[in-house]
C-alpha cells in the first residue's frame, strides 16, 4: 500500500512539474510572439539610428536612439555604482564577519526586505533625495534611483555565490600566510567570479527594464544626454509614451521598441554567459 501511494505521489509531482514547465514556456512564447508579430513590421533602421524629430509621437519621422543610448548609459552607470557597494558587502559577510552571526543575519534580512520594495518607492525616495540636494531630473538622478533598486538584488546574489566558495580553500589560503584581504580578493572573489558576473547580468536586466524608478528621477528628453545633469530618455518610458498615443502607427512603434529592449537584454545575457563559461573553467569545485 505504501509503495502504491509513493508511486501516485511521484506521478502527481512529475505531472505538476511538466504542467509548470509548459506554462512557463507558453508564457515566454506568447510574450515574445506578441512583441515580434506587432513590433517587427514597425521596426526600421531609422528607429535605431535617429532621435525623435518634431511630431514623432504623432506618427511622423524619427527614432528612439535617444532612449536606447539613455537606457544603456543610465543602467550601466547604476550597475557600476551597485558593484562598488555590493561586492564589498558580500566579501565582508563571508570573509570578515562570521557567516551565521546575528549581525550578518540582520544585514541579509535587510537586503531581502529592500529587494522586495516596489520600484516606485525607490523612485519616490530618489526624487526626495534629489530635491534635498538640489538635483533636477537627470541622468545622474536616474542612475542613483536604479542603483538603489538593483543594489539589494546584486548584493544578495553575490553573497550567495561567495558563500559557495569552499571553506577549505579559504583555510588553505590562511595557512599559507595570506591576510583576509588577500584571501577575499585573490581567492574568494576569483572563485566567485562566474556567479558575480551572473549577478551583474541579472541586475542589469532588472534595471534596464524598469520604468517606475526613473519616471521622476531621469526625466525624458528627445536628445542624447551629453552630461550627467541632463534629462535622459529610457526605453521603458519611450514604450509607455508611445502606447499612450491614439495613433496606431505609434503604438506599433512601441512594440518595436519593446523588441529592441528585449534584443538588448538577450545580447547582454549571451555575452555574459560566454564570460561566465570562460572564467568558470578556472573555478575549483
Amino acid at each position: 500500500m505504501g509503495a502504491r501511494r509513493n508511486k501516485i505521489e511521484e506521478a502527481i509531482a512529475i505531472a505538476l512539474m511538466w504542467i509548470s514547465t509548459a506554462i512557463v514556456l507558453l508564457s515566454v512564447v506568447l510574450i515574445l510572439g506578441t512583441i515580434m508579430i506587432k513590433g517587427f513590421p514597425a521596426l526600421s533602421l531609422d528607429m535605431i539610428t535617429k532621435t525623435p524629430s518634431g511630431g514623432y509621437y504623432l506618427g511622423k519621422e524619427g527614432g528612439i536612439l535617444n532612449a536606447i543610448v539613455g537606457s544603456l548609459l543610465l543602467t550601466g552607470g547604476a550597475v557600476v555604482i551597485s558593484i562598488v557597494f555590493s561586492l564589498p558587502v558580500a566579501l565582508y559577510l563571508n570573509i570578515y564577519a562570521k557567516r551565521e552571526s546575528r549581525f550578518a543575519t540582520a544585514i541579509r534580512l535587510s537586503l531581502d526586505i529592500l529587494w522586495g520594495i516596489p520600484s516606485i518607492v525607490y523612485g519616490a525616495f530618489g526624487f526626495l533625495l534629489m530635491l534635498a540636494f538640489g538635483i533636477r531630473a537627470s541622468l545622474l538622478g536616474g542612475m542613483l534611483a536604479v542603483a538603489l533598486l538593483v543594489l539589494p538584488m546584486m548584493a544578495r546574489a553575490m553573497d550567495e555565490v561567495v558563500r559557495l566558495v569552499p571553506r577549505d580553500l579559504l583555510e588553505a589560503s590562511y595557512s599559507l600566510g595570506a591576510t583576509r584581504w588577500e584571501t577575499a580578493i585573490k581567492v574568494a572573489a576569483r572563485q566567485a567570479l562566474p556567479g558575480v558576473l551572473s549577478a551583474i547580468l541579472i541586475s542589469f536586466g532588472r534595471g534596464i527594464g524598469d520604468a517606475a524608478s526613473v519616471l521622476f528621477t531621469a526625466g525624458f528628453s528627445d536628445n542624447i544626454p551629453t552630461s550627467l545633469l541632463e534629462p535622459a530618455a529610457t526605453l521603458p518610458l519611450a514604450i509607455f509614451f508611445q502606447l499612450g498615443t491614439p495613433f496606431p502607427e505609434v503604438q506599433a512603434r512601441a512594440y518595436a521598441s519593446a523588441l529592441i529592449l528585449t534584443a538588448i537584454v538577450l545580447l547582454v545575457s549571451v555575452a555574459g554567459r560566454l564570460l561566465v563559461w570562460r572564467y568558470g573553467r578556472h573555478v575549483v569545485k
